[in-house]
């Protein structure tokens, strides 16, 4: 905050004797930098000291703290809140995939299921970061998608995207939904051009003053994806780092042929989905894409952190109403996969707190999650195996001394556990999409008839 307060805009990216990148330089895009101003300036005029350039370094004190929190509130009363409420109206008022009395008795606790996330309740306002506004501004995005105000939805994800660049996850979703419904419309080309003057424009006046030269744009992007941090940085539940114990990709590929591999990966893991919304867009349809297509980019992208598993769990708790096993499932494991930062952080007690609420409103009356499932004994005693191990890891991470040898064996644990979970759940939503297909064409076939 004090860096976009006190240098001018050709500095923020750009390393100088105020502006120290290897210390806490800048390493958003440039929306996240307004966002810091504008808090910046609302900090400076009741607490200069917090934003001082140089001398707030390390300042901490009660009345920061305070302001601090409350400029996340703010953030999410402004941003994430409304974009909830709208996309909880859009849902209902779609019936997608629900029935009337579903629509009736489950908004509050689809809603409710939106804004309590566990996840995002930790990392934003326990490891203080600002992922409601990009999560908020994509919410809003699908909002605008499932009511058909796609050009609204074009620039809002746009807005994600100059927030936080890990907004990009949803973008192979984003395009390939929209692509489909505009290649079904009497002017294909012009509803394709008229969303990319809304994207195009949105991007220009983001990044209008860094576009006077080549290179204040380059600083910018440089900033963006720092490749020289490796594959992954700290212990991720993904592909990459899973694998590590037995491929150690750092020591056997260079950085260049390490993005070559990831970016096929990914490219192969959300292809089928990317199609599936291209040759036949629904708006359920587009709610599997989402949680397809970013769970494609937090198990083999380039860089992921534990915090990035807030991205497909966004979609997956749209889908709670119709998913909801799935749903708690899921929730659980992606809490249990930021567990050794949750520990780091000293935010236990929070992260028993916020599990406990948010299965305390999941078995709550007016979701759908008590229909009984058909799931075979054999399957039963499969799936009861990873959570006992997680339950055990629970404690042994905290009671244990793990080998000095391998001094991060139970992070390693944690990670491979929540990684086989993810792989499952993905191949799941990945054959749930494709047959959507087959239940339309089922539905269409009967109406013939």
């Amino acid at each position: 905050m004090e860096l976009t307060l006190h240098l001018p805009p050709s500095d923020w990216y750009r390393n100088t004797s105020d502006n120290d990148l290897a210390y806490w330089g800048l390493d958003y895009p440039p929306l996240s930098a307004y966002q810091s101003l504008l808090h910046g300036r609302l900090i400076n005029a009741s607490l200069p000291d917090a934003v001082a350039l140089r001398a707030s370094r390390g300042f901490e004190s009660p009345e920061s703290k305070l302001l601090m929190r409350w400029t996340v509130l703010s953030s999410d009363l402004l941003v994430f809140f409304p974009a909830a409420l709208w996309f909880v109206w859009a849902y209902m008022k779609g019936g997608i995939g629900v029935s009337g009395e579903e629509r009736r008795d489950g908004w509050m606790w689809l809603l409710a299921m939106v804004l309590i996330n566990p996840c995002l309740v930790l990392i934003d306002h326990g490891h203080f970061q600002y992922n409601c506004i990009s999560l908020g501004l994509t919410l809003g995005a699908i909002a605008g998608v499932l009511t058909k105000n796609e050009l609204v939805a074009a620039a809002l994800f746009s807005l994600a995207i100059n927030h936080k660049q890990m907004s990009l996850y949803f973008a192979p979703a984003f395009f390939s939904h929209l692509l489909g419904k505009c290649l079904r419309r009497k002017y294909p080309i012009v509803e394709v051009m008229k969303l990319a003057f809304i994207v195009l424009g949105t991007f220009a006046l983001v990044w209008w003053p860094f576009l006077h030269s080549y290179e204040a744009a380059l600083q910018v992007i440089s900033r963006l994806a720092p490749f020289e941090r490796g594959i992954y940085e700290d212990y991720v539940a993904n592909f990459w780092c899973s694998t590590s114990v037995i491929i150690k990709w750092k020591k056997l590929f260079a950085i260049k042929p390490l993005k070559l591999m990831s970016l096929s990966a990914t490219i192969l893991a959300f292809l089928p989905s990317f199609v599936q919304q291209v040759k036949s867009p629904s708006n359920l349809g587009f709610l599997y894409s989402l949680m397809n297509s970013s769970f494609s980019f937090y198990l083999f992208s380039y860089q992921v952190h534990e915090k990035s598993i807030l991205l497909p769990l966004l979609p997956a708790t749209l889908l709670a109403l119709r998913e909801p096993q799935l749903y708690g499932w899921f929730v659980y494991f992606a809490l249990f996969s930021m567990y050794p930062l949750i520990c780091r952080d000293q935010l236990l007690l929070q992260y028993i707190a916020v599990l406990g609420l948010c299965f305390l409103i999941y078995y709550s009356h007016g979701g759908n999650h008590g229909k009984s499932l058909n799931i075979p004994c054999g399957a039963k005693v499969v799936l009861s195996l990873p959570l006992l191990g997680s339950l055990l890891l629970h404690i042994t991470y905290l009671q244990i001394e793990p080998p000095k040898r391998y001094p991060f064996l139970f992070d390693a644990l944690i990670m491979f556990i929540c990684f086989t979970q993810f792989v499952v759940l993905t191949l799941c939503t990945n054959y749930k999409q494709w047959m959507l297909d087959t239940h339309s064409r089922s539905i269409g076939a009967k109406k013939d008839l």
